[in-house]
């Protein structure tokens, strides 16, 4: 009898064994665990087996291991499963250009109210209070209003000689110039002596920063670049998932720990596979932080250090949306003070028709704006490009 019950239990044993196997194959996420016995215990994902033949890994080696002792990374290559198919997004390349019809908004209450008003035969003192006011609603703000404004003057005789395409191109050049076309724009995602890019995604919530790295993971595999993304945000409920979902997508890799973790604890074991693993760059995507508490900048703060023992944070990316206007501006400058941003993500710039946003931001803070979101599409995350964006306000004559 003793041995019918022991053999029962040996297959009850196997049967939960070859299930876990099952279901943990082919999986892209990394989670990290608490473990109250032996310390923080990673499930790492199991490769997919190359088409090429190859050795086989051993059987017995087990799925969890201590963190202390960690074995050396190695990721599913991004190549489908039966019955998955990733997506293949396009190069970034030539992307905001393909996007100019969403400034239709922007487009409407900027470009199209210029070109009204300059194409009078005769400008009066009225005329030019119409092209101020138009510039300060569409938030371009009052330094770069007054240059562009002045700008004008300068040419009010050419103005009134000038054709419908020509008014279009001078007002084009002018927006060009105060949206910075010689600021450096390059995101820090490239490798750097031996080590990924590193870019940590801050923001306020509701500001799009997930949905921001999501689009992101996808310009970078676009551009064919290896990523891996952690999944830092652990005090949102669902954030997590959202990323992974973004991943499993394009086929990278996401890290995650338990909702209400360490943040810091997500971050730096993110960037520690991105080392091993020899990915080009690591996207962190972190709590949304409410910029009035100082004790969660403080743990940006945090973060942004734990990150750096593993390996300089080569990109800051600031999420900002577009339609909070001045309330934007503020936001950026309390983060700039806990971390060194470098860069500006604006988001939801098809739904508002303040696009001079982008000139207001870069004006007041000195940081340029690197990336616009356009759309709610996965693709419509685009990299700034200044004459293809003030050529989108302005519309068509």
């Amino acid at each position: 009898m003793e041995f019918v019950l022991i053999a029962i239990a040996i297959l009850v044993v196997a049967l939960i064994t070859g299930i876990s196997l099952l279901v943990g194959r082919g999986r892209r996420t990394m989670r990290l665990e608490d473990d109250d016995a032996a310390g923080t215990t990673l499930t790492r994902p199991r490769p997919v087996p190359p088409t090429s033949p190859a050795p086989a890994p051993p059987t017995d080696q087990p799925d969890a291991v201590v963190a202390d002792a960690p074995p050396a990374v190695e990721l599913p290559p991004a190549r489908p499963e039966p019955g998955l198919v990733f997506d293949t997004p396009l190069p970034s390349a030539g992307r905001l250009v393909r996007l100019r019809s969403r400034l239709a908004r922007s487009q409407s209450s900027l470009g199209r109210g210029l070109l009204t008003v300059l194409a009078r035969e005769k400008l009066t003192e009225d005329d030019w209070e119409e092209v101020e006011e138009t510039l300060l609603a569409a938030d371009v703000g009052i330094a770069a209003t007054t240059q562009i404004v002045e700008r004008l003057r300068t040419q009010s005789m050419v103005l009134a000689t000038a054709s419908g395409a020509d008014l279009r191109e001078l007002l084009v050049n002018e927006l060009t110039a105060v949206l910075g076309p010689d600021l450096d724009r390059t995101l820090g995602t490239d490798r750097h002596e031996g080590r990924p890019g590193v870019v940590l995604v801050v923001g306020v919530n509701g500001a799009g920063k997930t949905t921001t790295v999501g689009k992101l993971a996808r310009v970078l595999v676009g551009d064919g670049k290896s990523v891996i993304l952690g999944a830092a945000d652990t005090f949102r409920a669902a954030a997590a998932d959202q990323l992974e979902t973004w991943g499993e997508r394009v086929g990278v890799l996401t890290v995650r720990g338990r909702e209400g973790g360490d943040p810091a604890a997500v971050a730096f074991e993110a960037v520690r596979t991105g080392v091993e693993a020899e990915v080009d760059t690591v996207v962190v995507d972190t709590a949304g932080r409410l910029h009035t508490k100082s004790g969660l900048m403080d743990e940006l703060g945090k973060v942004k250090r734990v990150v750096e023992k593993q390996s300089p944070v080569t990109e800051v990316l600031l999420v900002l949306d577009a339609t909070t206007g001045q309330n934007g501006v503020v936001q950026a400058r309390v983060f700039t003070e806990a971390v060194t941003v470098t860069g500006v993500a604006l988001t939801k710039l098809d739904g508002t028709a303040k696009g001079g946003i982008v000139v207001r931001v870069q004006q007041e803070l000195g940081i340029p704006v690197k990336l616009i979101g356009l759309g709610e599409g996965p693709d419509d995350l685009a990299p700034f490009e200044p004459r293809a964006f003030a050529e989108g306000l302005v519309g068509e004559v």
